[in-house]
């Protein structure tokens, strides 16, 4: 719909971002070979040649060959088949791995939602109707984004146009749906170990050790995944890999912030980071970016402390403003107005000590925002899983 309000005869690229193209060229050989066709209204999906009987892949039933040779007719889609039927699909050369790539006409393409998921199309453009844009941000509208149906592309259009084609490719793709995707991508060491970031591996084979944080030194293990990150851990056999949606959901379920949102959490002006937590203190890392500024702001539970790290900070407390350059710091106490700025023409980085009764993100009051975020609560109304964790996790 936006490359409509661009060029209502434009042609668009949807792809994953989750997949691996190993040979760009013939990819880009079988995009040339849609592209003709996409103009003239066909929706072109790039089917995969197998290179084994997979099961964790969608197939397509590749027809006859079109006047394009390179383009074949669609009769129809599998499901991920069993190692039996995989097997058969191999055998009989017509089936290729849905890619989950598409070349798409955009008119055509939202004329076929008319007829196909009309409901899908109406909250789409209710939802860009009423988006706002900040900054570099285009923000849906989130009640009607909540509304879009929870539908793929493939089931609400491709199962049932007759305008789909498929170009057949070999361009080494895979898709990287699990760790132990990544771990085939992966250089591995004399006993079949992937290693990246800060590992020590003792008698370890056939593992997948990832660290993007801490050190992670293992003894003895065998085909295992084990990934560290800042706030988590996670171990877990190769062959329950798929299983870990099941535990993302558990984790959402028990309300840890882990599940829906990194450390690092991004705003408009820079980030921040929590360090540290602990009884009625955190301690947090703010990083500012040059000519950026946080809002016009109070809290009613917590005081705070800053310490400027690097940089310099234009800071406003109350009827006064103060200028804090590296290694000085200032007091906030509980209910004062206060904001913070950078100034200068480097990134400002400071240590934000928190101290309080109640240390969540939704203790704020915003009495004015260059960015226009909601001035009575913490958090910005995404429209996405994000903001659930933005409730605890989000303001400034």
């Amino acid at each position: 719909m936006l490359a409509s309000h661009q060029d209502p005869d434009s042609v668009i690229l949807l792809m994953p971002a989750d997949h691996r193209i190993g040979d760009v060229p013939a990819f880009l050989r079988a995009v040339e070979a849609g592209r003709e066709a996409a103009r003239e209204g066909a929706f072109v999906l790039f089917g995969i040649t197998p290179t084994a009987p997979a099961t964790g892949y969608g197939y397509i039933h590749c027809g006859d060959t079109l006047a394009d040779p390179r383009l074949r007719r669609v009769l129809g889609f599998q499901e991920k088949p069993d190692q039996t039927t995989a097997e058969a699909y191999l055998a009989m050369g017509n089936y290729a791995w849905n890619s989950g790539i598409f070349l798409l006409p955009v008119r055509h393409f939202l004329e076929e939602l008319v007829r196909l998921a009309p409901q899908v199309l109406r909250v789409c453009t209710e939802a860009i109707d009423r988006a706002v844009t900040d900054l570099d941000f285009l923000r849906l509208d989130p009640e009607a984004f909540r509304r879009v149906p929870d539908i793929s592309i493939d089931y609400a259009v491709m199962e049932q146009t007759p305008h789909a084609v498929v170009v057949p490719t070999d361009c080494a793709w895979c898709d990287i749906g699990a760790w132990s995707d990544l771990c085939e991508l992966t250089d591995k060491d004399g006993d079949a170990t992937a290693t990246l970031g800060d590992v020590v591996a003792l008698d370890t084979k056939g593992c997948y050790i990832r660290s993007d944080g801490p050190l992670v030194a293992t003894i003895g293990l065998e085909d295992l995944i084990v990934v560290a990150t800042a706030d988590v851990v996670m171990i877990a056999p190769k062959n329950r890999d798929q299983d870990v949606k099941k535990l993302v959901d558990r984790l959402k379920a028990m309300g840890y912030d882990a599940a829906v949102q990194t450390p690092q959490v991004h705003r408009p002006w820079g980030f921040y980071q929590s360090l540290h937590t602990g009884e009625r203190f955190q301690v947090k890392r703010i990083t500012v970016t040059p000519g950026q500024k946080l809002s016009l702001q109070q809290h009613y539970h917590r005081a705070e402390h800053w310490i400027v790290v690097n940089g310099t900070a234009l800071v406003t407390r109350d009827d006064e403003q103060i200028l804090l350059r590296e290694n000085e710091s200032v007091y906030l106490p509980l209910g004062c107005v206060h904001r913070l700025e950078n100034p200068g023409r480097v990134p400002l980085n400071l240590i934000e000590v928190q101290s309080g009764a109640y240390l969540g993100e939704d203790d704020i009051v915003r009495i004015e925002d260059i960015y226009a975020r909601d001035s009575k609560d913490g958090f910005e109304h995404l429209p996405s899983r994000l903001s659930v964790a933005a409730t605890n996790r989000g303001g400034r």
